[in-house]
Order: C-alpha cells, then sequence, then structure tokens
C-alpha cells in the first residue's frame, strides 16, 4: 500500500473540538460546520449593513416612540411593511384617528416628528398613546411593537402604550458589580414578584427588593431569575403569553422601581437574570403584535407553521431580518437599560424543532440534525449568545431544552450554539413519578444514579428539583406529595406525626442528591426551599379570582412553632456547604457504593463524600465502605440532626478515621448509616 493510499482510507481527523470529544457526531460534523458557516455570512451581511451586531441590535433606539434631544422632539416609527396607512393616536389629539398620519419609507416603517414646539405640553411623561393600524381588511387601535411601558385601564380593562420619561433619570450604583466576582458557580432562585407578597394581591418590585432578596441573601442563592417581567396582557399565564417585549409589566410597579430591585440585588451581591420569552408571542391582537399589519404574518410565520399547537400562541420567524432584528434588540435593552446579568431562554425545545418536540422522544443523534430542525431557530440562538458576549462578556445563559440538542451549552467556535447552562428538565420529571409511582422500599439506586448524573460531558447543566410547571393547579410541590393533607394538620414542631417525618426526611434527601449529583449550577422555585404547600394558581374566573394560591406563605418559614423553619435550615445549610466547597465546579461524582440491599448510596464529588441512606427503617451500625484516600474525615452535614428536624441519632465528635481492609489495599469508613439520612464527610489534612 502506499503512502497516498494510507492517507486516502484513513478517516479525516475532526475539525471541532465538539466531535473530537463526542465521535457519535461524526457524520454530523458538516451540519455542524454548516451552521457556524451560515453564521458567519449573517455576521458579514450585518456588519456590512450596520458596522456590527451590536449596532444591528439597536432597533428599539430608532423604532417606537424616542425622544430627539438634538432635534428636540419625539420621533415615532413602526415597522409595518403590509399596512395602508398608518395614525399615531392617544391623549395628544384626543384619540382623533385621523388627526396624526405617518409617512411610510422604502423599508416599510413609518414615522412623523413630533417637535416641542408643537407638542412640549401634549406628549408629556404619563401619556397615553397607541397607534391606529389600517389594513385591507379593517382599521385597528394597536399597541405599538416597541412601546416601554403598557398600562391597562382598570374599568375597561384596556391597554394603551404610556410615555414614561421621568425628570429625574434613575441613579445606578453597581458599577462595581461583576458577576463573575460573586457567581462563581450559580446558585438561583427563581421568582415571581407578583405572587412574593403573603397577602392575597400583587406584589410589587419595591416590596421584592425590601422583603425577599434579603432572605435570598441569607439562604446564599447568587442569583435570582425574575419570571414575568415583559408585559403579558393575563395574569395567569404565569408571565410566557408575552405581547409586549420591551414593556416592563406594570402589574409590580414602574421602571424605575424594577431597576431599584436590581440595583439592590447588586448591592447585596446577587446577580439577577431575566426570564426571557422568545419561543413564541401572544396571540390578541388588541395587546400583541399578531396580524399587525394585516399580512397574517410579519413578525410571525404565515398560515399553521406560524401557530404553536400546544400553547395557543404565535410563532415568530426567526429568518426574516428585522424580526432577527427585533429580539436581539430586545435582549440588548434589557442587559442596557435594565442591567440584567443574563437569561434563561424559555422555550428552547420549542424553537428548535419545527414539531416544537411536541410528542416527539429523542433517542437518535438524527433528530439533532435533520429536516426537523429549525435552522433559522438555530441561527437566531447563535446570533443571540454572540451578541449577549459582545454586549457582556460575564453574563449567563441558560437554556431551557428537554431534547438534548448535542452542542447547545458550548461555544459556538467549538461547534456549538453558545449556551452556558441548560435545565435537568427530566430530573424533577423523575422525582415527581418516583414519588407518585414506586413504594419508597422499591426505589431503584441505580435509576436514580443514572438520571442524576447523565448528562453531556462538557456541556453544565442546572440541577433542580422541582419545576414551578409541577406546582401549577392540578400537581402539587413536592412537599405537598410527601406529606399530602398532614402539611396543614401535622407541621407542628412537636408534632411526631409518621407522614410528616417521612416527608420532611425525603425532603431533604430529594434536594441534596439534585444538588449534589444533578449538574454544575443549581435552582430553587420561590418557597420550595421551607417546603411550602399546595400548589400554584393565578387568579382567574375558575376560581373566583382568587389570589390564595398565587402568594407565598413566608409566615410558615418564620413561624418557630411550624416544621418549615427546619426545612428552610437545611437548605441554607446544604447551600452554603456547596458554595464553600466549590462543589458545583468540580468534575462528574465518582460511585463509591451502591447497596441495593440497604439502600445506601455512597459517592465522592469536589473532595466531599456523600453518604445517601434511603431505607424506609434499616440504621446500619459500623457501615463500611471504600474512600478515595486514606486519613481523618470530619462529618460537615446530617440531615437527621436535631437543627433540621432529625433525630440526633448520631452522637459523637464528628471525627472519623479510615481502616485498612484486610483483604484489599483499600481504605474504608466505618460509620453509623442511618436510615433516611445523608451524610456530608470531607478529608482533613
Amino acid at each position: 500500500m502506499t503512502t497516498t493510499e494510507t492517507t486516502e482510507s484513513t478517516p479525516a481527523a475532526p475539525t471541532l473540538p465538539i466531535v473530537a470529544q463526542d465521535p457519535w457526531l461524526t457524520p454530523y460534523e458538516p451540519v455542524l460546520l454548516a451552521r457556524q458557516e451560515r453564521l458567519r455570512q449573517r455576521l458579514h451581511e450585518i456588519e456590512a449593513q450596520c458596522e456590527s451586531l451590536s449596532k444591528f441590535a439597536q432597533a428599539h433606539e430608532r423604532l417606537g416612540l424616542n425622544y430627539d434631544g438634538r432635534r428636540r422632539g419625539y420621533w415615532y416609527r413602526e415597522w409595518a411593511p403590509a399596512a395602508e396607512a398608518l395614525y399615531l393616536v392617544g391623549d395628544f389629539n384626543g384619540w382623533d384617528r385621523q388627526a396624526t398620519p405617518l409617512q411610510k419609507g422604502p423599508d416599510g416603517v413609518w414615522e412623523r416628528f413630533f417637535p416641542d414646539r408643537e407638542y412640549r405640553d401634549r406628549l408629556t411623561h404619563g401619556s397615553r398613546y397607541k397607534v391606529h393600524v389600517v389594513t385591507w381588511r379593517e382599521a385597528k387601535d394597536r399597541l405599538p411593537a416597541y412601546l416601554r411601558r403598557a398600562v391597562q385601564d382598570e374599568e375597561t380593562k384596556d391597554f394603551a402604550a404610556q410615555i414614561w420619561r421621568p425628570e429625574q433619570p434613575f441613579q445606578w450604583t453597581d458599577q462595581k458589580f461583576r458577576v463573575s466576582n460573586y457567581v462563581r458557580e450559580p446558585f438561583i432562585y427563581e421568582c415571581h414578584v407578583g405572587m412574593a407578597t403573603e397577602e392575597g394581591r400583587i406584589g410589587t418590585y419595591l416590596e421584592f427588593a425590601d422583603t425577599v432578596l434579603p432572605r435570598v441573601q441569607a439562604l446564599g442563592y447568587n442569583c435570582i431569575q425574575l419570571m414575568a417581567v415583559m408585559e403579558h396582557p393575563y395574569y395567569g399565564s404565569f408571565g410566557y403569553h408575552v405581547a409586549n417585549f420591551f414593556g416592563v409589566s406594570s402589574r409590580f410597579g414602574t421602571p424605575e422601581e424594577l431597576k431599584h430591585l436590581v440595583n439592590e440585588a447588586h448591592r447585596r451581591g446577587i446577580a439577577v437574570l431575566l426570564d426571557v420569552v422568545h419561543s413564541h408571542a401572544v396571540k390578541n391582537e388588541a395587546e400583541g403584535l399578531a396580524n399587525f399589519d394585516g399580512s397574517g404574518g410579519q413578525y410571525f410565520h404565515q398560515g399553521s407553521r406560524g401557530e404553536h399547537p400546544g400553547w395557543d400562541s404565535r410563532l415568530f420567524d426567526y429568518g426574516k431580518p428585522e424580526v432577527q432584528q427585533f429580539l436581539l434588540s430586545n435582549l440588548r435593552y434589557w442587559l442596557e437599560e435594565f442591567h440584567f446579568d443574563g437569561f434563561r431562554f424559555d422555550g428552547v425545545t420549542s424553537m428548535l424543532y419545527h414539531h416544537h418536540g411536541e410528542g416527539v422522544g429523542f433517542g437518535d443523534y438524527s433528530q439533532y440534525f435533520g429536516p426537523e430542525v429549525d435552522d433559522d431557530a438555530v441561527l437566531y440562538l447563535q446570533l443571540a449568545a454572540s451578541l449577549v458576549r459582545e454586549l457582556k462578556r460575564s453574563a449567563l445563559l441558560i437554556a431551557e431544552d428537554m431534547s438534548g440538542m448535542p452542542g447547545l451549552c458550548r461555544p459556538i467556535p467549538e461547534g456549538g450554539i453558545g449556551f452556558d447552562y441548560r435545565l435537568a428538565m427530566g430530573i424533577p420529571d423523575y422525582w415527581i413519578k418516583l414519588l407518585k409511582h414506586t413504594r419508597d422500599e422499591d426505589w431503584n439506586l441505580h435509576d436514580l444514579w443514572y438520571t442524576l448524573t447523565n448528562r453531556r460531558l462538557g456541556e453544565k447543566t442546572v440541577a433542580y428539583a422541582e419545576s414551578h410547571d409541577q406546582a401549577l393547579v392540578g400537581d402539587k410541590t413536592l412537599a405537598h406529595w410527601l406529606m399530602d393533607a398532614a402539611i396543614y394538620t401535622h407541621m407542628q414542631k412537636d408534632d411526631p406525626d409518621p407522614i410528616v417525618a417521612r416527608g420532611m426526611a425525603l425532603h431533604k434527601l430529594i434536594r441534596m442528591t439534585t444538588l449534589a449529583l444533578g449538574g454544575e449550577a443549581y435552582l430553587n422555585f420561590i418557597g420550595n426551599e421551607f417546603g411550602h404547600p399546595e400548589w400554584v394558581d393565578f387568579p382567574r374566573a375558575g376560581n373566583n379570582w382568587s389570589h390564595h394560591y398565587a402568594r407565598r406563605q413566608w409566615s410558615l418559614a418564620n413561624n418557630p412553632d411550624l416544621k418549615f423553619q427546619y426545612l428552610q435550615a437545611f437548605d441554607e445549610a446544604m447551600v452554603g456547604l456547596a458554595r464553600t466547597e466549590r462543589l458545583l465546579a468540580a468534575g462528574p461524582a465518582r460511585e463509591l457504593n451502591i447497596d441495593t440491599t440497604n439502600q445506601v448510596l455512597a459517592f465522592e464529588r469536589g473532595g466531599l463524600v456523600f453518604v445517601f441512606n434511603f431505607h424506609i427503617n434499616n440504621s446500619v451500625p459500623d457501615y463500611r465502605f471504600y474512600v478515595p484516600e486514606p486519613g481523618r474525615y470530619r462529618l460537615l452535614l446530617n440531615s437527621d440532626d436535631a437543627r433540621f428536624d432529625g433525630f440526633n441519632r448520631i452522637n459523637d465528635d464528628g471525627i472519623y478515621f479510615t481502616q485498612p481492609d484486610e483483604e484489599s489495599t483499600g481504605q474504608q469508613l466505618s460509620i453509623y448509616a442511618i436510615n433516611r439520612a445523608v451524610l456530608v464527610f470531607k478529608r482533613e489534612d
């Protein structure tokens, strides 16, 4: 065989690091390279048009109602290429729908200048306005696409845009805050401002800053993830049917009050992530973007492709330059105007595939690179990641994806899409199914280990034990599943109720295994750290518009006579230990022992040794297992401690020495493996 023949028969070395790490991706490397090339071409087009991606993402400074200090007046511009006429209407002209026409430009943008000399006393802070759009079919008052604030009339329930230009701009004091200085590994407190008060009403940004942020800081979380900030007409949508993408939800207060919240979080060393919804939009025409210019498409796909089959909402056309610019400008706006530190992208699975993940099981690599993938959405997400990196290098990007798209959380040059973390959506599903369908004594520790450790090498994951979705009406929190009706009647401090005792113990074990095994970041939904009872149900006709289940009962955790305090204390200790020991920065956990007879799981991660005993009643004295290194080990955390509502069954100094095994060269620890408890050890030098 000649040298030439040898070369020709040898497979080419992979070009991309992601393929070098995962050889199963080799057949799909051309697709990954094509994605990179398409991104390069699009960036070249954008740079030729606007000089840079960041300048391309400045549409909000041109479109909508913007004050021009040089010319002294307001410009109003609206992209509506298929519309026949546009008029600005509002308080300033007595809502006369013919008085103030706009002029259409060649790019489909309608505009008009409103000089101060004529409109100074009419277009003022607090003025309300809309845009009257005339199409081939009808004429309607619409909310401007780029409005910054929408307010609802209490009597008519009608939304209108509102000029928001206070005399004194907000004074930021967070200039020295850097995500990288405070968030080495993300411990995320997911929260909803409106339901963060205990009273039966909607909470505010200021109340959240004053009362919830101190709790978050005390618990040890270094990030908050704010839901429902982008304006949405229906409160019960949990913020996921967005109408006004640049609008700060006025239900909770003013833009300045949101800025105060972010500023205060930064003062406390807490990063703030926005739950951004670019996966779909509300279909309402009165409040949203649907059929804005009468074409049936514009921002969205035409026909059935523009309708989400499960969410009753509209789907963006990510391949259209104007839509890319709209969404990218939206990201820039939230980063710069409100100092957000990153985004959790909702519904990424829906974006990535034409089938939106509806009824699809992902078990073959071809599903990630075939015709069912929406290449326009992939390109948009790459553009979004590139823009965020350009504007704020330390920002965090988290993707809600249940498909397991390879490379989603790898850098673009390596062949990825550019996110930092993906949510481990299978973990909360696993726990709920286990509690619903499997007796405690039948828990399979091998399945548990596999579920919590099974993730793509090189792609970071946010682990969480329970999802806010699982607590929506019709389902329950983990605490409610574990304790059921007893959570209302047997949570007194000295009540020995066995149902509650079991629930308290398993609640701690579930959360600790999730944190220790499940990822490189950790997330908790507001109130679940103390076992908040009941479900989440926003005011609606079916519950007589009640706020009873759309609030957080902080008094339960604060009450020294109730057991909720113990779950909160354990959560604080668990997070504190993980942060101090840099647990989530460590590599994957190493299995030390899976003992199905005694239901004991032992593993090592980040220099810590975890021993879980899931047995319903069997505690094992002198339980021996191999440890990685010989020496002296200290017990750092014991879920059976009385301060966590445990039974205090370990009464020693917490120091353990390894012993040589007579039948091998290994070293063993001998401990009292108490049932339904976790013990965490660390070797001391």
